[in-house]
């Protein structure tokens, strides 16, 4: 993990197309503002940890409803 110190307007690059600003400091945080290509997601961690959970949820109740109906449980395919 890198750690820097940054004052309020200061930049840190990550590759070419991602940038990340200090833009406010206080009260207990900071606030970041965050530019990246749209085509990539950037959300905060605990929303994408409830997306994961939720995801899961899904999988486990449609393979309860599949073995209810008889159905054998489907097989993901490898996306490597």
């Amino acid at each position: 993990m890198l750690v820097v110190s940054r004052k309020v307007g200061e930049r840190i690059l990550s590759g070419d197309k991602i940038t990340v600003t200090v833009v406010k400091v206080g009260n207990g945080g900071v606030r970041i503002g965050i530019d990246a290509p749209t085509e990539m997601a950037v959300i905060r961690e605990e929303l994408a940890q409830k997306l994961r959970e939720a995801d899961r949820e899904r999988i486990v109740r449609a393979e309860s409803q599949d073995a209810e109906a008889g159905r054998p449980p489907a097989v993901e395919a490898d996306q490597s």
